[in-house]
């Protein structure tokens, strides 16, 4: 197998930073004005985690390119991280959201757009009951608070190297069998041990030590893994820790929000996974804040059980701006004309694409590398076999390998996402689009191995 001269990728990297600072002087100028007011010169820290020496800024958006301030068009491989997985501002959405931002914007009261998402969202899931968030982060809170209300357990259990947004107990690590804040975890309120198992993704006797304590209100995970590197589990894995969970009275969350990629109804319905309750955010309002959350009948009678009128607007679930009118118009529109079965058998194939032609370099070159897909979502890592949790994925994370391999791909007009090698197709991604990417990945495997 090849291995990568450090030398060589430091002067490449070198390279490429002053060429990224050279051809971009309107951003450049744009982050140093950003100092006086903005904290790290950016709207949210993780901003600064872009390859180059300071963030591009963004001028105008469309489908699948986006346009800079210094004038140079990208092929959009990011996508919001999932969040503009429907393409940037796609006519009939913008349209939609128009129309509602004339006729209010949030009123605390229903609109007939609410019905009609949580319709659709019950056809694709099979859930029959939903709430709206801001978010998917205030999704999963809000499902961990009805799990544990109504198993009366006070623990939650995840994987390592999970992801779900800013939930405080689930920014969790394992070291040495020892559940510990996450590195980088931002003034964790308690130590996660207090609240939160974690255990290897792929691992059924893990899993049922962990749910033995019969302390564990709930499951939350995502089907498949995908914010280190995409983790695909194993055959019947799905099957067999559903049946712990239920044995064990632990309900099971599913968090679609990234793995909607798998099809219109997500890991859950391609691979029926019957969740007791369900997260989807993101890409459900084509880039207008949004998430949802639903849970089955039995579910759905526990907690409203446990639920007084006169209380029901102090329990920590909701908040004025959940289920807004503007959200619910961006839903619905989303959900009736993006994410339909017709778009993803168009960005499937796309992803396919991807993963061939990586997939392909990667063999040439020798690099002791791999590329997985999951549905319109494909990502490579550095390691030769696919790792099976996140602990192996981890193990094989290489920081200045991957934004050596980001810096290069956009100093050639194709953006990835900054948090790991994740690309992302939408309805209006192209060949084209991800040929340009497969040449410069091949590029760039020519430099460092010296090919």
């Amino acid at each position: 197998m090849a291995t990568i001269d450090r030398g060589r990728l430091k002067e490449l990297q070198a390279r490429e930073a002053q060429r990224f600072v050279a051809e971009h002087p309107r951003s450049a100028e744009l982050y140093r004005r950003a100092q006086g007011s903005l904290l790290g010169g950016v709207p949210m820290n993780w901003m600064k985690k872009w390859a180059g020496a300071f963030p591009v800024f963004v001028k105008h958006a469309k489908g699948a390119h986006f346009t800079c301030e210094d004038g140079r068009e990208y092929v959009d491989l990011c996508l919001g991280d999932t969040g503009a997985m429907t393409g940037h501002s796609p006519e009939i959405v913008a349209e939609a959201v128009a129309r509602r931002l004339r006729d209010g914007i949030t009123l605390m009261l229903p609109t007939e757009d609410a019905i009609f998402v949580g319709e659709d969202l019950r056809r694709r899931f099979g859930l029959p009951y939903w709430q709206f968030t801001l978010t998917a982060t205030d999704a999963n809170r809000f499902s961990i608070r009805i799990a544990r209300e109504i198993t009366r357990r006070a623990k939650i259990l995840v994987y390592h190297y999970c992801y779900h947004g800013s939930v405080d107990e689930t920014i969790a690590t394992l070291e040495n069998g020892a559940v510990l804040p996450r590195r980088g975890n931002i003034g964790p309120p308690v130590n996660p041990a207090e609240t939160t198992r974690v255990v290897e993704f792929n691992d059924l006797n893990a899993l049922e030590d962990a749910l033995k304590h019969h302390d564990v209100a709930c499951l939350l995970a995502e089907p498949a893994m995908t914010n280190v590197g995409i983790i695909l589990p194993d055959e019947g894995y799905w099957k067999a820790a559903r049946e712990l969970a239920r044995r064990y009275g632990t309900l099971f969350i599913s968090d679609e929000t990234h793995t909607i990629c798998a099809g219109p109804g997500g890991c859950t319905a391609e691979w029926k996974l019957d969740p007791d309750m369900l997260v989807f955010g993101k890409a459900i309002g084509s880039g207008i804040p949004g998430g949802t959350y639903g849970c089955t009948e039995e579910v759905a009678q526990r907690i409203s059980a446990r639920m007084h009128l006169e209380d029901c607007d102090v329990g920590g679930i909701g908040g004025t701006l959940a289920g807004n009118a503007l959200s619910l118009a961006a839903m619905r529109a989303t959900l009736q004309y993006i994410l339909t079965p017709e778009n993803f058998a168009k960005m499937i194939p796309l992803a396919v694409r991807f993963n061939e032609g990586v997939g392909a370099e990667i063999k040439k070159h020798d690099l002791p590398w791999n590329v997985q897909r999951l549905g319109c979502r494909a990502e490579y890592t550095f390691c030769q076999t696919a790792p099976r949790n996140g602990g192996e994925s981890a193990a094989a994370t290489d920081f200045e390998l991957e934004r050596f391999l980001h810096l290069y791909a956009l100093n050639r007009g194709v953006l990835l996402t900054p948090f790991h090698n994740m690309a992302l197709m939408c309805p209006q991604t192209t060949e084209q689009d991800i040929d340009l990417h497969t040449r410069i990945f091949a590029e760039a495997a020519s430099e460092l191995t010296n090919q």
